[in-house]
Parts: C-alpha cells; structure tokens; sequence
C-alpha cells in the first residue's frame, strides 16, 4: 500500500503542475502547443484531462477500479504524447519525459493491481 500511495503522489505531482500549465494555458503551455502544432484550446482540453487522471490516480488506493481508469487514460495521453514526439523527429531528450512518466504510471496500475 505505501508503494501505491507513493507512487500516486508522484503522478499527482507531476501531472497536477502540467495539468494546470496546460488547462490554464500558461505561457509556456502557449509555447509547447505552438510547437507540436496544438491550438491553444486543445491544449486546455489536454489539461483538463490530465487533471481528471491526478484526481483518479489520487483516489486509486482508496477506490482500485477508479484509480485503474484514471491511469489507463494518463496512459493513452502518453501514448499521444510519444506519437507526437516520434512525428516530429524530436530528439530522446524530450521525447524521454513521456516515456518516463508512461513507465511510472504504468507502475502504478501494476502495484495497484498486484
């Protein structure tokens, strides 16, 4: 149990502070969305997305089958996330952060379901 929660913390984190870069459409946000080619709007949407998954994720080791889903659809958004970075020949350095964080999410559902 402390490695779900633990694990769910860091996902919380990390997906709670670009979550709310992206929803809020903070300048950098603007940024990154100009650079893969993303409205800001979607954008946006993408960050309300991600902040739906910390909620999910957050809730998971109380309630398993929301916190299952939750990280399922931070899943797909990472899938996303490297289709775009492979598309545009970005370099391993900024496609490894989505890679990183599909690993850990991954790792999540695993411990939450083990």
């Amino acid at each position: 149990m402390i490695l779900t929660i633990t694990l769910a913390c860091a996902i919380a984190l990390i997906f709670g502070v670009i979550g709310v870069l992206n929803a809020l459409a903070l300048p950098k946000a603007r940024e990154l969305a100009a650079e893969t080619g993303f409205s800001v709007a979607a954008y946006r949407r993408i960050g309300v997305l991600q902040l739906a998954g910390v909620a999910g994720v957050a809730l998971g080791p109380a309630m398993p089958p929301l916190g299952g889903l939750a990280g399922a659809g931070l899943l797909l958004l990472l899938a996303g996330a490297v289709v775009v970075h492979l598309r545009k020949s970005d370099p391993v350095a900024k496609l490894a952060p989505a890679v990183v964080c599909a690993v850990l999410v991954a790792s999540y559902l695993a411990v939450l379901f083990a």
